[in-house]
């Protein structure tokens, strides 16, 4: 679905991440399915539950000093991201938020990386 050798996110497909070298799926490896990359880290984005994004859901990412958010809303889209998870967004200082289909939020997230932006990714690898 997704492969980008230069990176940090070299393949996605569905359920599974190839992120800084180490795989995370479905299966059980690594973080699991659903991530949150920042700078060098790779976390598991265990507060995602269900189909609808809630400002909860986001609070791991709000405390970082980030200039741009990407939400990877599964492979389908179907991840919606509320109205009041956006506020929260723009109420932390986030300038950018970015909502796209994982494999493409994938691609975005490894292109602000690579232009020196100050970035987050939280991904939902199925859906």
């Amino acid at each position: 679905m997704f492969e980008d050798e230069r990176g940090p996110i070299t393949r996605f497909e569905w359920g599974r991440f190839e992120i800084y070298g180490e795989v995370h799926s479905e299966d059980g490896e690594g973080v699991g399915k659903d991530v949150f990359v920042f700078g060098n880290r790779v976390l598991p984005w265990s507060a995602r539950k269900g189909h609808r994004l809630t400002p909860e859901m986001v609070d791991c990412v709000l405390k970082e000093k980030i200039d741009v958010l990407v939400i990877g809303n599964g492979v389908n889209g179907a991840i919606k991201v509320t109205k009041k998870t956006r506020k929260a967004v723009r109420k932390a200082g986030i300038a950018e938020l970015i909502i796209e289909a994982t494999p493409d939020a994938c691609a975005t997230y490894n292109r602000l990386v690579l232009e020196g932006r100050q970035v987050a990714l939280l991904a939902h690898g199925t859906c």
